[in-house]
């Protein structure tokens, strides 16, 4: 079930939000709890029911294993909790590469070693990696005596809960337990209400509207296998970094406004990334949450800030390596992730030599540095980034433009309109045309306030009456064309 169907939006949500309250205005407060926790794991098994013992297995491993923590001391304990903890998560992680990345271990020991070994594609779970972090982030946390109480419901609640389950926000126990708890959030706030559908309008506009829109040009040029042109292949790198940056925005929007209905607050995952000035201050602002998760139990444990300047890059090109692996079973992933930690690396010998740029130009640099790492984050293997990377530096195709322009045959926005635009023009002019002015366009609402800083102004009317335009646009548009799958519920 997506974010972004009328069937969550005009059925699972009211139906979850009004039982919910209901059961709490009636003092049922433990059935309200018990409540989310069924709708959730309902919107988890929705996509496939087979998965559904993965999640609950892992839930009441972890649970478990949390819960001794804070009643078991080492004296009663044939192993020591340290030992205990490292076998936990590394058992979690085996349930993770299992899934995750067999088949590309496979894969890659017939390549090197040339043998026949041959095993049935593993499908993976949806939301695997986002609830095994949280569960392992929950692990530490207990061990270390950070967990203040221990009850299944509200940890069920904790790991379920369908705003964040199959794309994230990575949760802290101890940012959630206390407003699960809190008897504030256990009735309406209108404020809340009003503010939820606000966020969750521009989010949805932004997955359906423009990232929907920006994915028929980029899978259009990634998937062809045919040459570029220049103006194809820039148009292509280029409709792929937006399709992203709007289809994840747009879920962290749709996710934080659908929790706030509940009264519940979740971390921000995205804050405007495309504003960074430099490469650094991009990855305090794109998926937050993960940046935080590989900081505090990856990159701090390897030694962090506190050693030699040889072991600071190192421990910085070994924790964005492991990112980009997080991403997906590819050595595409492993090369984005690489750049990524070379990038961070040279801006602190950069900072270190006393050096700057002025706003404009570190703008612009890491701007195309962000997309042009983005093209091996897409391209399925080498031999597509090449293609990509070659027409967009082959400047003598624009003279001889155009070598392939980019399809538009399917853009559902166009209509009748665009079928007589193409019987008075070329199409590749009409193609190319289109695409950079969504590019312009999209570059414009980067620019802008997000939804966040849009909520903090403004009056309450009038937002709402703008979210309600934004809703009613989005959904004409996802009965129009069918809505696809948000792009890091393949990660």
């Amino acid at each position: 079930m997506l974010f972004s169907t009328p069937s969550f939006i005009f059925l699972f949500l009211p139906v979850s939000f009004f039982v919910y309250f209901l059961l709490n205005r009636n003092g049922l407060i433990v059935a309200g709890k018990t409540w989310l926790v069924a709708t959730s794991l309902f919107f988890y098994a929705y996509w496939n029911l087979a998965y559904l013992p993965i999640l609950l297995g892992s839930i009441f491993f972890n649970f478990a294993v949390g819960t001794g923590f804070s009643k078991i001391t080492s004296k009663h304990l044939r192993f020591s909790p340290r030992l205990i903890l490292i076998f936990s998560i590394l058992a979690n992680l085996i349930l993770l590469a299992y899934f995750k990345y067999f088949n590309f271990l496979i894969d890659n020991t017939n390549a090197v070693f040339n043998t026949t070994i041959d095993i049935p594609k593993i499908l993976l779970p949806l939301g695997i990696s986002f609830f095994t972090f949280t569960q392992i982030a929950y692990l530490v946390d207990s061990y270390r005596g950070e967990v203040k109480e221990y009850n299944f419901i509200n940890y069920a609640l904790f790991v379920t809960y369908f705003p964040h389950l199959i794309a994230g926000p990575i949760l802290h126990h101890r940012e959630m337990m206390p407003q699960f708890d809190s008897r504030w959030s256990l009735a309406v706030r209108y404020r809340n209400v009003l503010s939820g559908i606000f966020i969750f309008s521009i989010g949805l506009f932004k997955k359906v509207i423009i990232a929907d829109t920006f994915s028929i040009w980029a899978n259009a040029g990634f998937d062809n296998g045919i040459p570029l042109d220049f103006f194809s292949a820039w148009g292509t790198s280029l409709s792929y970094t937006f399709q992203l940056y709007f289809d994840f925005s747009g879920y962290c929007d749709m996710a934080i406004g659908a929790s706030l209905l509940f009264n519940i607050w979740l971390p921000i995952n995205f804050n405007s990334p495309y504003k960074a000035l430099d490469i650094q201050d991009f990855w305090r602002r794109w998926h937050i949450t993960l940046s935080r998760f590989l900081r505090d139990y990856l990159y701090i444990p390897l030694g962090g800030n506190r050693c030699s300047r040889v072991r600071i890059y190192f421990n910085l090109m070994a924790t964005f390596i492991l990112g980009g692996l997080w991403h997906g079973a590819s050595w595409m992933f492993v090369i984005w992730g690489a750049l990524h930690g070379m990038a961070l690396v040279i801006h602190r010998i950069w900072n270190s030599l006393g050096f700057y740029l002025p706003k404009p130009i570190a703008w612009l640099l890491t701007f195309n540095f962000i997309n042009f790492t983005w093209i091996f984050f897409r391209a399925k293997n080498m031999d597509d980034a090449i293609k990509i990377i070659q027409g967009m530096t082959d400047i003598n195709s624009i003279i001889n433009y155009p070598i392939q322009a980019i399809l538009t045959n399917k853009l559902a926005w166009g209509g009748a309109s665009l079928d007589y635009l193409l019987k008075w023009l070329p199409s590749s002019l009409v193609a190319n045309i289109l695409c950079f002015l969504a590019i312009i366009f999209a570059l414009y609402l980067v620019s802008q306030k997000n939804a966040f800083e849009l909520m903090k102004e403004g009056q309450s009317k009038i937002r709402l009456s703008g979210a309600l335009l934004l809703f009613c646009m989005s959904i004409y548009s996802v009965m129009l064309t069918k809505s696809s799958v948000f792009l890091y519920f393949n990660f």
